[in-house]
């Protein structure tokens, strides 16, 4: 498998091929940053865990990470320091979460941004067209992070290119910085992050240079999803013990002609209604 970037990282944790890796995947998350993985795709990695071989999970990150933000011991590390040490990282959380392969493309967040790098799409087609994964995690398209949501439109095209045979079976946009708890009910997909907690947390452990670096992603991340099982209803018990809030953008794949802000705009308007006729209903 061709990469276009000379610092691009393939790594597989039992030493088979890329191919072979990429080609058992079942669930494969594709992210911007480092650590993007373990906080929106834990139901995907604890599901390949608990399935004894059956599924294998693949990871991708599109960014190389050099822009994070840091103090404490990692304060004077440079940005070409950056990128080597979230790169270790991200493979001991390969190593821990059992991934069949994990990619690190390593391209600029600049450079995704400006939408002016055919590289970009070309290895997402390069990826995406090695594997058949059931399910696929991206960022969702109402995150308020530039980098995650110009991940996301480049990976929309490099799906809408696949034959529709070639296509998986579900893309689904995940929370990470943005809740998605205010999708109205009828538009959440509940993702069961609830277990598997200890290698949740060893998961989201790993990052340290973000952790250290004042950003306790760890402690947020376990919270809010506890949270969403809690408040995810009203007059039931809780179901399960964490959930990540998604919603789904396979409408986006198999359309081409679907706007994506328009698409997104509609579960705003969605919730703008429900709004407006529960306060009715009561006036």
């Amino acid at each position: 498998m061709r990469l276009s970037r000379d610092d691009a990282d393939i790594f597989v944790p039992d030493q088979q091929t890329p191919a072979a890796a990429l080609a058992r995947v079942t669930h494969l998350c594709v992210s911007a940053h480092q650590d993007d993985i373990e906080i929106m795709a834990h139901a995907g990695i604890a599901e390949c865990v608990e399935s004894k071989g059956k599924k294998a999970f693949g990871g991708v990150v599109v960014t190389n990470g050099a822009g994070s933000p840091r103090a404490g011991k990692y304060a004077m590390f440079s940005d070409d320091e950056m990128p080597r040490i979230r790169r270790d990282e991200q493979r001991h959380a390969a190593e821990l979460g059992r991934y069949a392969i994990q990619i690190q493309l390593a391209h600029p967040s600049a450079h995704v941004k400006s939408g002016d790098c055919p590289e970009v799409l070309e290895d997402l087609t390069t990826i995406f067209g090695a594997c058949s994964p059931e399910v696929v995690y991206l960022h969702n398209p109402a995150d308020k992070h530039d980098t995650h949501v110009a991940v996301l439109l480049r990976c929309i095209e490099a799906l809408r290119a696949l034959p529709p045979g070639r296509r998986p079976q579900r893309v689904l946009g995940c929370e990470v910085w943005r809740d998605l708890d205010w999708l109205v009910d009828a538009d959440k997909v509940a993702l069961d992050s609830g277990r598997q907690p200890r290698l949740a947390a060893r998961l989201l452990a790993t990052f340290d240079s973000q952790i250290a670096g004042g950003k306790r992603y760890d402690l947020a991340t376990v919270g809010r999803r506890k949270a969403h099982a809690t408040f995810s209803a009203s007059h039931a018990n809780d179901k399960l013990k964490g959930i990540t809030w998604a919603m789904d953008l396979t409408p986006l794949m198999h359309d081409s002609e679907l706007d994506v802000a328009e698409y997104t705009l509609g579960y705003v308007d969605r919730l703008r209604d429900e709004i407006a006729t529960r306060i009715r209903r009561y006036d």
